[in-house]
């Protein structure tokens, strides 16, 4: 019997890898002999880079940038095996993650980070990117990014103007002509988590999709696929009894387009049942059903403060995979 593992990262909490092996560890309490495959994937978020360098046999570069609130951070983007491209999390430079709840202010954080990674990219001669919008702590319509590669914004006085939130209603002007050359040669594709909009009730007040588009010339794609594409799932699914997909929290907006909706799409295709795990079931998960998603399940066995349930990821993911199959469906 093979069974296919394929979930995005639970944020802050298990990286997809970890959610694999947790994964089979539960389900091989009950099934040790079955066949698995494990897929850690993403989306556009946190894991992109992991995800796209194991699936290409790349490798990891890191250097150090300036983080959302200005501060030095150690980042990341990952080479692809042929090492032709580049794949940059946002997150990784300019992400929730790298700043302390306490001190998480959007209207001062920045986004310049990002745009340093692409900087160091393009000093390195590649010229095809994939840049992961998702999990950014920014909503600076990309400012800082396009600051980095020498974009200038200036204000009503024809001030320059500090890449924040904050400033983004006093942008009077925008002066390209210091704007790095090399971009011009550039294939950048931006891979998004979901397709909302810029702006609206759906609108995704980061802004950096936008940006990317005008500054970088950009074409925007759902991360989802270019990331199976990568990882070959449509083949590891042929054949397949199960497959699972999960990520921190399923709701209404996983069909936006998040990692298990793309998962689920894939193994629709070859009629394979598809379960989804999650930290949380918000509001409107039952749609996710119209998609694909057979069952779902939260791992959490009880209400606990966040910082607890974080911790214990792996441990409930692990029980909720073994008591999943303890009577045996499948």
């Amino acid at each position: 019997m093979k069974i296919v593992i394929a979930p995005d990262s639970f944020k802050e909490s298990l990286s997809a890898e970890k959610c694999c092996q947790a994964i089979k560890a539960g389900f091989s309490t009950v099934f040790p002999d079955a066949h698995y495959i494990c897929l850690p994937i993403a989306d556009g978020g946190e894991g992109t880079v992991d995800a796209m360098v194991a699936a290409t046999g790349g490798n990891i570069v890191t250097l150090e940038v300036c983080g959302p609130i200005g501060e030095k951070v150690n980042a990341f983007y990952g080479l692809t095996g042929d090492g032709k491209t580049v794949v940059i999390e946002m997150a990784a430079a300019s992400g929730l993650m790298l700043v302390a709840p306490e001190k998480r202010n959007p209207l001062l954080a920045s986004s310049f980070g990002t745009g340093e990674l692409i900087r160091h990219a393009l000093d390195n001669g590649i010229r095809h990117i994939i840049l992961g919008i998702g999990g950014s702590a920014t909503v600076d319509g990309g400012m800082g990014m396009a600051q980095a590669l020498g974009v200038r914004f200036l204000d009503a006085d024809g001030q320059v103007l500090a890449a924040n939130g904050g400033n983004l209603a006093r942008v009077a002007s925008i002066e390209m002509d210091e704007c790095d050359p090399r971009l011009a040669n550039c294939h950048i594709e931006v891979a998004c988590d979901v397709d909302n909009p810029l702006v609206g009730p759906r609108g995704a007040a980061g802004g950096m999709g936008i940006a990317a588009a005008v500054f970088l010339n950009a074409d925007i794609k759902p991360g989802i696929e270019i990331v199976l594409r990568a990882v070959n799932l449509e083949q590891a699914v042929q054949g397949a009894a199960l497959v699972i997909t999960g990520e921190g929290r399923i709701d209404s907006q996983t069909a936006g387009g998040k990692a298990p909706l793309g998962v689920a799409s894939v193994a629709k295709q070859f009629n394979v049942p598809v379960i989804g795990i999650a930290g949380v079931l918000g509001d409107g998960v039952e749609v996710v059903h119209q998609y694909g998603i057979d069952a779902v399940f939260s791992i959490l066995p009880r209400l606990a403060p966040l910082a607890e349930v974080l911790a214990s990821g792996e441990t409930n993911l692990f029980n909720s995979a073994r008591n999943m199959v303890m009577t045996p469906t499948y």
